[in-house]
């Protein structure tokens, strides 16, 4: 029934054909450097072939091939501009869009899950969808009680293809590395492959949203659209209109970008501290900017979109965080390395210099330094190269710090979040927002347990 590319003979031989080419073009690249091009010059065009490539691909076979594209997109701002630029069209369209599912395919499913009357379920229901993402795409339509809705209908063998294609990618992480400097390729696509199972679960998903949608229901400031219905392979959502988080990267004005930019970092701290959840799928796709704020018609609001892949955390954010953070800024070396060595970010074979320790984590907490920061493209350049560079102190102490399972997808969510602050080129009051939301920033007053006013 599925028009998902998805036999394993055929998504393995496209997967495995990557670094084929790869290795091809790496030979190619040598005998331009014997005819006497510049190693420099030729490493860049060698990066752009792949990187072209392998987006191409990734966005064809849609399942966990894009999944694993979308979480890569969101850090291009990583990499050096001559680079990014000429493919930053390909990453884009894998934010907001991928081939289309054929119309027999989404009736053939919807008639599956919803039964064969489920044309009366709908006013009106768009055969043609309105985006596609990694394992479903989204038709809009208008519910039987007159509310506009967007219909996610999941393609016939997503799991499969997902599972099969992230253990291929994982095969051969080691030669996608450098198209991200600084960055672990293989612990993302296994933390990608042990989300799969939830993300499949549109239950799961409905009671995630759904949850969001009671929490943010009277927000001035951001909009979660309520669950209508909820099937096996179809989710039911109230629709929302706004424009593209992937178009005010590209087109959007400095003010659209600014209150984008302190909207998304609202939304990732007050999220698990009001719902118990992080929502951990932050590329642009999955953001819109609706008018209407506070402010009126010209203010912004931001509209948040899937909530296949969540974060449980009960209390919130790890109060751990908060505090190694303002210990950080507060520049308390001894106390810091002691809280990331009783966390498991130091493992206990390992010694390190707690000023060094301090040093290497200074730059990387600019953001929230300051009263306000603008996030850019050049600056995440610099943490990446300062992070990448074998030659640099802070390499070589990264090597040997620990990232416990716990705070792993939590990381990749504030990194990934980052990495789209840059692509905004957002000015942020960051510090603000932690003060707000970030369990352990502010100082409990010791009498009462509760922050200061001093503090506060």
């Amino acid at each position: 029934m599925s028009d998902l590319p998805r036999k394993a003979v055929t998504r393995t031989a496209k997967l495995a054909a990557l670094p084929l080419g790869i290795a091809g073009r790496a030979t190619w690249g040598f005998g331009k450097r014997i005819v006497g091009e510049s190693a420099e010059l030729v490493g860049r065009e060698l990066q752009q072939r792949t990187a072209e490539q392998l987006f191409k691909v990734l966005g064809e076979l849609k399942g966990g091939a894009m999944k694993f594209g979308q979480a890569l997109s969101v850090f291009e701002s990583a990499l050096p501009e001559e680079v990014a630029g000429p493919y930053r069209a390909a990453l884009t369209k894998l934010q907001e869009a991928a081939p289309p599912m054929p119309t027999r395919t989404v009736h053939a499913v919807l008639e599956e899950r919803l039964g064969e009357g489920w044309h009366e379920l709908f006013l009106e229901f768009e055969d043609k969808p309105a985006a596609a993402a990694s394992i479903g795409q989204v038709h809009r339509g208008v519910w039987h009680d007159g509310r506009e809705v967007a219909v996610k209908v999941q393609y016939p063998g997503a799991g499969e293809a997902l599972l099969s294609d992230l253990n291929q990618l994982s095969r051969f992480s080691r030669l996608l590395g450098p198209l991200i400097p600084g960055m672990d390729i293989k612990p993302l696509i296994a933390e990608l492959r042990d989300r799969v199972s939830e993300e499949l679960d549109y239950g799961l998903e409905a009671q995630a949203q759904q949850a969001h949608a009671e929490e943010f229901a009277d927000d001035p400031d951001v909009i979660v659209p309520q669950v209508v219905h909820q099937s096996e392979q179809v989710l039911v959502t109230e629709w929302i209109d706004g424009v593209p988080l992937s178009e005010i990267i590209s087109e959007g004005t400095q003010e659209q970008r600014d209150r984008a930019g302190q909207l998304l970092a609202r939304f990732l701290f007050s999220g698990p501290a009001r719902t118990g959840l992080l929502h951990a799928d932050p590329h642009p796709g999955n953001f819109r900017l609706l008018p209407g704020g506070p402010e009126g018609e010209d203010d912004w609001r931001l509209g948040v979109l899937d909530f296949g892949t969540v974060d449980r955390l009960p209390g919130g954010l790890p109060a751990t965080i908060g505090e190694s953070l303002r210990m950080t800024l507060d520049g308390e070396s001894e106390a810091v390395y002691e809280l990331l060595c009783a966390e498991g970010f130091v493992k206990e074979t390992i010694e390190l210099d707690p000023e060094a320790v301090l040093d290497y984590l200074l730059p990387i907490i600019e953001p929230a330094q300051v009263e306000e920061f603008t996030f850019t493209r050049g600056w995440m350049r610099s943490q990446a190269a300062r992070i990448a560079d074998p030659r640099s102190p802070a390499y070589q102490l990264g090597k040997q710090l620990n990232l416990p399972p716990a705070y792993l997808l939590i990381h990749r969510v504030t990194l990934s979040t980052i990495g789209v602050l840059c692509q905004l080129g957002s000015t942020v009051r960051l510090r603000e927002e932690l003060e707000e939301w970030l369990p352990g920033f502010v100082p409990e007053d010791p009498l009462d347990g509760a922050p200061s006013v001093a503090e506060a």
